[in-house]
């Protein structure tokens, strides 16, 4: 029983590297097994992870060159931290309701929608304020082009990852 145990754990963790090396090489440019520092967010949302930007600090500490620091990270330092990040479900998504709990406080109206100024307003003004290119990668998914207005409720049901 414990072999057949280790054959599965072997294999899950087989399977979550090869998701982790796909999500890196997305954004590996040089296709040298390196990423730009700045990229290390996406990829780690793009694996289903969402750290508060003190985690994602925390988890470039353990992977950026202790040494000399480069502005670039490699694969080999990057995946197995990855990997026990993804084994222990660490970063795990914001619930449903509390998402929608807070778009509603947003939503003054109670209107269903925040139009595309409000959202920036808030997204820039407000709290740990959100880079120019996520507030780009939101609005691009998140923003009907014809009413230049975010339908939360969509948004949300959207972005929920299915276990």
């Amino acid at each position: 029983f414990a072999f057949s145990m280790f054959l599965f754990a072997d294999g899950a963790v087989a399977e979550i590297e090869k998701k982790i090396i796909e999500a890196f090489e997305v954004f590996d440019h040089e296709c040298n097994k390196t990423v730009d520092v700045r990229e290390i967010g996406p990829i780690v949302r793009s694996l289903g992870c969402f750290p508060t930007e003190a985690e994602l600090q925390e988890l470039l500490a353990k992977v950026e060159e202790e040494e000399e620091p480069t502005g670039y990270i490699h694969l080999e330092k990057f995946l197995p931290v990855m990997t026990k990040v993804l084994l222990d479900r660490s970063y795990r998504p914001i619930p449903e309701d509390v998402l929608l709990h807070a778009f509603e406080a947003l939503d003054e109206n109670k209107c269903g929608y925040l139009t595309k100024d409000e959202l920036v307003k808030h997204m820039t003004e407000e709290g740990e304020p959100f880079t120019e290119e996520e507030i780009e990668e939101m609005l691009s998914s998140a923003l009907d082009p014809e009413t230049n207005t975010v339908h939360y409720r969509d948004y949300i049901s959207m972005m929920i990852v299915d276990e």
